[in-house]
């Protein structure tokens, strides 16, 4: 076997699949679907064909036009990283059907109950499939480096309806002996009649795209939308609330489209479309092609959450135009679309912001080198992560190391000519997955002489942070700053320093305090601000991770709540880690097990193996 992919058992002597065609029926009552897909591939094969699955049912696999079976076998032993390794034998197919079902263990899957939704009425249910998720749907190869297009048939209650990232052809009746054409007679049930039921709607989509199979995403619940620009949804649970508050919120899309457009060249996925999802959503935001997926905590009142959303939309040219080829070469996915966000901001917003933006992800990324002090080897670029969960080393370092490298050029070859080589590095890759040696050779190529001025070696290989790596600096910036080093000496910023800062400016304070300081000056800087009651999550959790070190229990109600209303891994990894690292912190571990046991059910499954991988290391 020739894998490809650390975290896949693609084999690259098989040929990569180029299509696939999805049946999925809903059962809400389970929380498992059972589905069909065809497979197809470039051309016929024969022998094997490795596929990745975890927690499916795989009843069978068959030739879609005979629907006779054909050989497989299924790894007893599950990988813990990987899953199951599927291997179908093919005599010369250029496509094969599998019939299959998902168990309520798929780490891709949350199904809510209706009490868990926002109108409490009818479930719900959302897929994350970054980073290895989208085999725990449908078998597939599930490394980036397999790019598909697809085309699903959604089958749902009539009262619900559905989105994706793709295409919508129609929502309809479901017809009578289409599910014959998948292999539904496979299932040990009378198939037909549950496809056919009183009461069920099925929902077409096509995505004639080439996407990795990580940018596979759905959503089913009682949804709404709101207008916010010709190419521009907002969607969301059916709450007149939630939508309205979005639309305001990300009513400037259309203008952060067209300055993406100026910047990096044709939108190529005609629509950009989001959906605010429930609170459990595990990050802030999953750049699925033509339906990001949103946090509804980026929703703050002033539009700043649109900068996740500007991050989103950079990922439709540098992520999801161009991918890394497997998660050893994350940052190239990352770093170039945290350039390419801040790019957008500072035309859109402002270059005070988008400095703002640069500062806080300069403390993260130093703050990451103090959490990888043991395992410097993810704080390189390219990383070596063969026998490591991807979920469990996410961090922000290819987000702002990546960054940094790339402002380094730009930095050595001025801006013209960095935005001119951007634009041709995308249209050159665009729908193909590469690695950083394809990135290096390229830019050697389009920069002559660019590796006797940038050490590209110790950037994309070095451990740490390059010493020609740069804090930004603007009066701004600085003043905040300096006003963060004063509160060492016990001086709390005044009224009249304040009066105009937003989230951001508080976020880059409190990220820049140190972090052991009294009790006592937690309080007074809360008795003034009331930043443990702010509506931004940023400052809030921020606050958080202040007080919880100081040892400030006025605030473990605080904590307590936040764990229990949010699942976004940024709120929940600090606030669990900061409970339970250190001695002498038995209140609070025991806190911390018990809130998680009362929260984890309203936890996205990767939320949970993220913060079970936390109280293991801490040997809670």
């Amino acid at each position: 076997m020739a894998p490809i992919d650390p975290h896949s058992f693609t084999d690259s002597t098989h040929p990569l699949t180029t299509h696939i065609s999805l049946s999925l029926y809903f059962d809400f009552s389970s929380s498992i679907i059972h589905a069909a897909a065809i497979l197809s591939l470039p051309s016929p094969h024969a022998g094997p064909l490795s596929l990745d699955t975890r927690s499916l049912t795989i009843h069978q696999v068959l030739d879609p036009q005979t629907l006779t079976p054909l050989p497989f076998t299924l790894s007893d032993a599950v990988d813990p990283i990987k899953g199951r390794h599927l291997i179908a034998t093919l005599s010369n197919h250029a496509s094969i059907l599998l019939v299959f079902s998902t168990s309520i263990s798929s780490s891709a899957l949350q199904w809510l109950s209706p009490p868990q939704t926002f109108n409490k009425l009818h479930p719900f249910v959302y897929t994350q499939c970054q980073a290895i998720h989208a085999r725990s749907i449908f078998p597939c190869q599930d490394t980036p480096a397999a790019r598909v297009c697809y085309k699903a048939l959604l089958n749902i209650p009539r009262q619900l309806s559905a989105v994706m990232a793709a295409r919508h052809v129609d929502r309809r009746l479901p017809v009578a002996g289409e599910t014959k054409n998948f292999g539904g007679s496979c299932f040990d049930f009378d198939f037909e009649s549950l496809w056919c039921a009183e009461g069920r709607i099925v929902e077409e989509f096509e995505m004639n795209q080439p996407v990795p199979p990580y940018l596979f995403a759905f959503a089913v619940g009682e949804l709404g939308f709101r207008e916010v620009g010709p190419r521009t949804r907002i969607y969301a649970e059916s709450v007149p609330s939630i939508l309205d508050a979005a639309a305001r919120e990300f009513a400037g899309t259309e203008d952060m489209i067209r300055q993406g457009e100026i910047l990096f060249g044709d939108y190529d996925w005609e629509r950009f479309d989001l959906l605010v999802l429930p609170p459990s959503f595990p990050y802030g935001g999953m750049e699925n092609p033509r339906m990001v997926f949103l946090t509804p905590t980026v929703i703050k009142g002033d539009a700043s959450g649109a900068q996740i959303v500007a991050h989103e939309l950079a990922h439709s040219w540098t992520g999801n135009l161009i991918t890394n080829k497997n998660n050893d070469h994350f940052w190239l996915n990352e770093g170039f679309t945290t350039y390419a966000e801040r790019r957008i901001v500072e035309v859109v917003q402002g270059e005070d912001r988008a400095v703002l933006n640069i500062g806080i992800g300069w403390r993260g990324l130093n703050e990451e080198m103090e959490r990888f002090k043991d395992n410097m080897e993810l704080t390189k670029l390219k990383t070596n992560q063969e026998g490591v969960d991807p979920d469990s080393v996410y961090s922000e370092v290819p987000y702002e190391k990546g960054f940094q490298f790339l402002w380094r050029i730009e930095r050595q070859i001025g801006r013209p000519a960095f935005d001119e080589f951007l634009k041709k590095y995308i249209a050159t890759f665009k729908f193909k997955s590469i690695d950083t040696d394809t990135f290096l050779d390229f830019l050697k190529a389009n920069v002559p002489g660019i590796e006797k001025q940038v050490d590209l070696e110790l950037w994309t290989e070095g451990t740490g942070i390059p010493p020609d790596a740069y804090e930004p600096v603007s009066s701004l910036y600085v003043k905040i700053v300096s006003l963060a080093n004063e509160f060492k000496l016990g001086k709390i910023p005044r009224e009249d320093e304040v009066a105009d800062w937003q989230g951001q400016e508080w976020e880059l304070y409190l990220e820049n305090l140190p972090k052991s300081v009294e009790a006592s000056q937690v309080l007074a800087l809360d008795a003034r601000y009331r930043l443990s009651e702010s509506k931004d999550y940023e400052v809030k959790v921020a606050f958080l991770q202040l007080a919880i070190p100081s040892r400030c229990k006025d605030y473990y109600g605080e904590v307590e709540k936040t764990l229990k209303e949010v699942g976004r891994m940024k709120y929940l990894r600090p606030l669990y880690t900061a409970l339970v690292q250190g001695t002498g912190k038995d209140e609070e571990k025991i806190l911390a097990k018990r809130v998680f046991a009362e929260a984890r059910d309203c936890y996205h499954p990767i939320a949970q193996g993220v913060v079970e991988s936390i109280f293991a290391k801490h040997n809670v």
